[in-house]
């Protein structure tokens, strides 16, 4: 007979996913940078390396609130978007393309956030977990706000640079 997990059990395994990926951003943002050239989209990875240590300590309450350790656990989707950030940070070193490269790749990772966010905001409001969920609106409401920024930093400039001409 199957082993029956059921939506608490999905959003437990969910939220160490998204911790796991948390802590790899925390890692990941200096090295993004010091890469970056653009002054605006340095600023904005330092803006999002100090909300991401929020978001970690608001995972960290969610756990509490449903009576687990904050335990990570390994997100393969975050290690893949992270390795293509590595690549561009290789193949496009000294290249005018390497901040819009870096920008798509934070991007993605907004993305992502933005998804597991909205999934977990959304089935703790089913499981009746209604502080949780407030603590995931508001980090779901910063992803968002986080990549507007980055769009706005896309169209105003890096993408032009990126041109090259």
């Amino acid at each position: 007979m199957a082993d029956t997990k059921n939506l608490a059990d999905l959003f437990h395994d969910t939220l160490k996913d998204v911790y796991f990926a948390e802590k790899k951003i925390v890692d990941t943002l200096p090295l993004m940078n010091e890469a970056a050239k653009n002054g605006s989209l340095k600023d904005a990875f330092t803006q999002h390396l100090a909300e991401t240590k929020v978001h970690i300590e608001r995972l960290e309450q969610v756990f509490k609130i449903i009576g687990k350790d904050p335990e990570p656990k390994t997100c393969a989707a975050i290690l893949g978007i992270t390795d293509e950030g590595d690549e561009i940070m290789k193949e496009y070193a000294g290249s005018p393309a390497l901040d819009a490269g870096l920008l798509a790749a934070a991007q993605a990772v907004e993305h992502y956030e933005m998804s597991r966010y909205g999934t977990l905001r959304t089935w703790a409001l089913e499981l009746g977990l209604s502080d949780a969920a407030s603590l995931l609106q508001a980090t779901l409401d910063e992803e968002q706000a986080t990549d507007l920024a980055l769009t706005s930093i896309a169209t105003s400039v890096v993408n032009q640079n990126a041109e090259g001409l």
